[in-house]
């Protein structure tokens, strides 16, 4: 009998793992939140603003 509980435990543990993958598919995804998409676009705006027309930190030019 202690060796058939040894076997289902881990076998419930399976099913109980299965039913919450599939239930947590389910639920919708979070799409982000609006500010923090705007303040990204923001700071990626900036760094390619200041980093346009410049040279690599010890890239020699005109040489």
């Amino acid at each position: 009998m202690g060796t058939l509980a040894w076997l289902i435990i881990p076998v419930v543990a399976a099913l109980v793992a299965a039913v919450w993958a599939a239930w947590a598919q389910r639920a919708p995804k979070a799409t982000g939140d609006p500010a923090s998409l705007a303040e990204h676009q923001r700071f990626m705006a900036a760094m390619e603003r200041t980093t346009s027309g410049t040279s690599a930190p010890g890239e020699r030019s005109g040489r």
